[in-house]
């Protein structure tokens, strides 16, 4: 059996099959003894070659018989093919659509009459015809009329989805679940069988599903499911895709006008001035947000009821249709990130790539597969390039603050404008801490210089925030701020001036941090370290403004005189002397101005304890020895006086008696 089975598998022919058979019939001639498992495969054989002979024999006999059969099938076909002519014909001398005009019963049945037509152009295909001109012809007239329902469909799908088209209305939107659509129709036979279970677990994702509106109405898109299912049967899935994208896609075109985003170049944005950028951008996020979450869930959600999850085609639909008016809002953010990175735009620029970051899961999973790469990968280049911007707009920011220079100095000493915008500028983008702290970690050590850079937090000072890129970040901006103020300070020829506007400005920044979500990223020592620093700028205003002044009370000078007349004609000259010193800083630093009362009220304290304290002892000695009527402030007087400095509004005592 073993020489057997070796000359059958070698063997590649008939010639070879029959020569191990005549091999096989004359060992068995030889009275040789057969094992059980030889009997087995000897028997397995006959069984094998009785098989073959029946399939042969059967395959001759059904050969046979359709060709018995030909002639009958043909007469059957014709008689089916001469109903759903008259069915579709009858529709053509109509100039009224089917799904306007009639029942939804007669709709189906038109249906029904193009799957029929579809069907009966297959068998006479596969039906083994004598090629005669009667059977030619028959097959002609079949596709002719399949043809015409075709065309007619496409028609009618165009219309249904037109006019069932629901229009946007970003105000009164009402959200459900995508199971809420699901109705029975009468095409039900046209949908998938799982038509309902499909659109109750949309592939838009569980994320999206209650960002859901009706963009067509409910009981339309049942029976544009049934159209396009019978198209796409009969070959004509090209015409019914083609159909939907262009009347989807300026759907989705009317959706951005009414979003109020019209179509701007790259060109137009950068051309265009702050106020009108500001209020497109405003409306850019808006858009972004309301045509992502909900129009674009919603498409996806509607191309999956009409064309079904399975395969790419519903992807492919969305796809098409979205791409122009996502890459037109896309086109808007890259034309933002590639513009000038003037400071002003910087929060303007942070809000849209936190829209855009925001919304990174609902693209990936609405554009995925190959079909979505394209937008897909521009979503992404937008996001970078907005991220992009926003460091570089950023340095910008800190270069801005070191390059501001003023031709005069700032009058009365006040918070100058740029402590000001700097300080509530931070304050605006705490607001964005977790994209910023993101964006700015590459550049942590572009200030290696700064007060910052040096630090080495400890387990006690590493608070919330403190020592992050963005905390590193804003703690050189409040460096890089403090030097231009020093600078600025000394344009002031008086130095009194140049410590109360140091003062001035470095309680303001001290305050805003204190009071503020900034005290998280700065910290609590920052703010301790600042507030000794205001404190020691008032120390040296009341030094540089008092000290000269306090001169003139002191005692030294008039005891030491050896004559009464000496030390009246000392003290008159004195007291003439402090009147003229005081009256001229009343006169200048009521023209100073402190804005928060508390500091202007402390600092009023400070000083009135170091001048009247002195000037009450000075005052007692003046009662002894000098006429009244030349004594022409009080100590009362004085402190009086003293609560009209730091108003911004200048006085004078000039020519003023006592009050």
């Amino acid at each position: 059996m073993g020489e057997c089975e070796c000359l059958v598998s070698e063997s590649g022919g008939e010639e070879r099959l029959v020569a191990a058979a005549n091999y096989i019939i004359k060992a068995l001639s030889s009275n040789i003894r057969i094992s059980d498992d030889g009997k087995k495969v000897l028997a397995d054989l006959c069984s094998k070659l009785s098989l073959v002979s029946t399939q042969n024999y059967e395959t001759d006999v059904v050969e046979v018989e359709i060709e018995e059969r030909g002639v009958g099938d043909v007469e059957e076909v014709e008689s089916r093919f001469n109903v759903v002519q008259e069915k579709i014909m009858a529709w053509e001398a109509d100039q009224s659509m089917i799904w306007d005009s009639t029942t939804l019963n007669e709709a189906c049945e038109y249906l029904n009459a193009a799957d029929e037509a579809w069907d009966l152009v297959g068998k006479l295909d596969s039906l083994c015809l004598s090629k005669d001109e009667y059977s030619y012809e028959l097959l002609r007239k079949a596709h002719d009329v399949l043809q015409t329902a075709m065309a007619r469909l496409e028609e009618e799908f165009r219309h249904l989805l037109a006019k069932s088209s629901l229009e946007y209305e970003p105000e009164s939107m009402s959200f459900h679940v995508v199971e809420d659509t699901v109705e029975d129709g009468s095409t039900s036979l046209y949908r998938d069988e799982s038509f309902e279970s499909s659109v109750r677990s949309s592939s838009v994702g569980r994320v999206l599903e209650n960002s859901i509106i009706d963009l067509v109405n409910p009981d339309a898109v049942i029976e544009l499911r049934g159209i396009a299912n019978v198209m796409f049967k009969a070959g004509y899935d090209q015409e019914c895709i083609q159909v939907y994208n262009l009347l989807r896609r300026d759907a989705l075109n009317e959706c951005l006008l009414t979003l109020e985003m019209e179509k701007l170049s790259i060109e137009d944005v950068l051309k265009m001035d702050w106020v009108t950028l500001n209020s497109k951008i405003r409306k850019w996020n808006r858009a972004m947000k309301r045509f992502v979450r909900i129009y674009l869930a919603s498409e996806k959600s509607l191309c999956d009821q009409i064309f079904g999850e399975e395969g790419l085609v519903s992807l492919s639909c969305f796809v098409e249709s979205s791409k122009a008016s996502m890459l037109q809002l896309l086109n808007f953010g890259e034309a933002m990130a590639i513009g000038p990175h003037t400071p002003e735009k910087l929060n303007r620029i942070l809000e849209m790539y936190e829209v855009v970051e925001e919304h990174l899961f609902d693209i990936d999973t609405l554009y995925c597969d190959d079909i979505g790469y394209l937008v897909r990968i521009e979503y992404h280049d937008v996001l970078k390039s907005l991220g992009q911007s926003v460091r570089a707009t950023f340095l910008e920011f800190e270069k801005a603050i070191a390059a501001n220079t003023s031709p005069n100095p700032f009058a009365g000493g006040g918070i100058h404008h740029l402590t000001k915008y700097v300080m509530n500028y931070l304050m605006i983008l705490t607001d964005y801490r977790d994209s910023l702290n993101l964006l700015l970690k590459d550049d942590e050590d572009v200030c290696p210089n700064s007060p910052s850079s040096s630090l080495n937090p400890t387990r006690e000072e590493d608070r919330e925030g403190e020592f992050s890129p963005m905390a590193r970040h804003f703690r050189s901006v409040a460096s890089i701020l403090e030097s231009n103020l020093d600078e600025k300070s000394k344009q002031y020829k008086d130095p009194a001036l140049q410590h109360f506007f140091l003062m001035n400005n470095i309680h303001y920044m001290a305050q805003k941090v204190r009071g503020s979500e900034l005290i998280r990223i700065f910290g609590e020592d920052w703010v301790r370290k600042h507030y000794k620093k205001f404190q020691q700028q008032a120390t040296n205003y009341e030094r540089a403004s008092w000290n000269s002044i306090l001169q003139y009370l002191r005692e030294d000078g008039i005891q030491n005189t050896g004559s009464t007349s000496v030390s009246k004609n000392v003290l008159k000259d004195r007291l003439r002397s402090f009147n003229l010193a005081f009256e001229e800083i009343y006169k200048t630093q009521t023209a100073w101005i402190i804005h928060d009362s508390r500091l202007r009220e402390d600092l009023r304290i400070s000083t009135s304890l170091r001048v009247i304290h002195a000037y009450r002892a000075f005052y007692g000695r003046c009662n002894n020895h000098v006429s009244d009527k030349l004594i022409k402030y009080t100590p009362d007087d004085l402190e009086g006086y003293l609560l009209d400095l730091f108003e911004g509004s200048p006085k004078s005592l000039a020519n003023t008696s006592r009050r």
